[in-house]
């Protein structure tokens, strides 16, 4: 099995959740600030650029993403 190569900055986005059921709607919560916080120094510690960020704060796993 050959490896590939990449060449240039590695790129990714952020994805960061929390559910409605677990209590916050109405502002971004601790725990996605947290997350991004955990994520972005994970990405600029392994040289990664973030691209992009997505948050669902206040979202049910049971909602289909058209919704959002």
């Amino acid at each position: 099995m050959s490896r590939t190569t990449y060449r240039g900055t590695p790129k990714a986005g952020l994805y960061t959740r929390l559910s409605v059921d677990d209590g916050y709607v109405d502002r971004e919560s601790n725990s996605i600030t947290s997350q991004k916080q955990m994520l972005t120094q994970f990405a600029e510690y392994h040289g990664i650029e973030i691209v992009e960020t997505y948050v669902d704060d206040g979202w049910s796993g049971t909602n289909f993403v058209e919704v959002r």
